[in-house]
């Protein structure tokens, strides 16, 4: 039975959401189309440009995100408590970078003297400003609005250019955390796209490293805006907004604001996934467990196992049998996809 999208969404039960989108019918986004044999791998920089843009407007932040040829996985948090600290003219700062306003607002903006009843009709617009600058909803739509009004207009045709309403999983906890963004940043390798996490192009893992070790041509840089090749031009949008940096890792887990890992042990338990999951390399990765891993109870073998279905296994949310046992009962649900494979992920086996 389809919930709605308030009840997949509830920051009262996580601000952590995996969020995934495709293309119609599984059209190319990205990549060299078998088909046709047209190039639209500079799309992919468009998300990626986007998205970071975004990110620094809304009470949205960005701890991982993979661009494939015809879909992107996201993993965020929303941070409500950021934007209910901004004043008003700080929340329409940020929403007129985005849309131009109402004339009442554009008014506001400008310095004129407003009446006390247009004061008040500025507030209540700041208020629901405020609401939508922490909203998943509304970052996905400007997300994939933005692309989908490009590619369009670079295609010179007209309708739906993504499947449907986005897909979202709620992290309810700090090993789904790890399971969703180890998922996402091995995409690109588990589809044969690269052969290493910093050779994977348009992931955040490679901008990570890319950051760390700029002076290797092995990782990938951080890219400015992505120039078309049809139009030999950046999307209009492009540079109108800063970039937004990735989440940062804090190991000690005292800051809401980062991922409560070190970013050591993450990169650590994404290459010993990653090698694991190759065919050619299994009997040579060495037998041990990865410290985060270790720390947060779940089971390796498992974890390796469900670094590739993720979404499969799990519905509409992913956590311990525990989290997903409360969560649950805050949606008044008889039950969720995914309590067998949380049994075996997150609950370490007694040897």
């Amino acid at each position: 039975m389809t919930q709605p999208r308030a009840t997949l969404i509830s920051l009262e039960a996580t601000p952590w959401y995996h969020l995934v989108n495709r293309c119609v019918r599984r059209a190319f986004l990205c990549g060299t189309d078998s088909v046709s044999g047209q190039c639209y791998e500079h799309r992919r920089g468009w998300i990626v440009d986007r998205l970071h843009q975004l990110a620094g407007v809304f009470a949205i932040d960005v701890a991982a995100y993979a661009v494939m040829s015809n879909h992107y996985h996201l993993v965020v948090r929303v941070d409500a408590a950021r934007a209910g600290e901004w004043g008003d003219d700080e929340v329409l700062r940020r929403w007129t970078s985005l849309f131009t306003g109402p004339l009442l607002v554009q008014r506001y903006r400008a310095g004129a003297d407003l009446l006390p009843a247009e004061r008040q009709a500025v507030t209540a617009l700041a208020a629901t400003y405020r609401e939508r600058l922490a909203d998943v909803s509304w970052f996905m739509r400007l997300l994939n609005e933005a692309i989908a009004r490009q590619a369009n207009a670079e295609d010179g045709v007209k309708g739906c250019f993504w499947e449907g309403r986005f897909k979202s999983q709620a992290l309810l906890d700090e090993a789904a955390i790890l399971s969703a963004m180890a998922y996402v940043d091995l995409n690109p390798i588990r589809a044969g796209m690269a052969d290493t996490p910093e050779r994977s192009e348009h992931t955040s893992v490679a901008e990570r490293l890319g950051e760390l070790m700029p002076q290797r041509d092995s990782v990938m840089p951080v890219a400015p805006p992505a120039v078309s090749a049809a139009s030999g031009r950046a999307p209009a949008w492009s540079d109108m907004l800063p970039r937004q940096p990735l989440m940062p890792f804090d190991a000690t887990a005292r800051l809401s604001t980062a991922i409560p890992f070190s970013l050591e042990d993450y990169l650590e338990v994404v290459e010993t996934t990653g090698r694991s999951r190759r065919a050619d390399k299994r009997g040579l990765i060495e037998a041990r467990v990865p410290r985060l891993l270790e720390r947060l109870s779940i089971d390796p073998e498992a974890f390796i196992a469900a670094s590739t279905t993720l979404l499969k296994r799990f519905g509409s949310a992913v956590g311990s049998p525990t989290s997903l046992t409360a969560c649950c009962a805050s949606r008044q649900a008889r039950h969720l996809r995914g309590m067998r494979a949380a049994r075996e992920v997150f609950a370490r086996r007694v040897a």
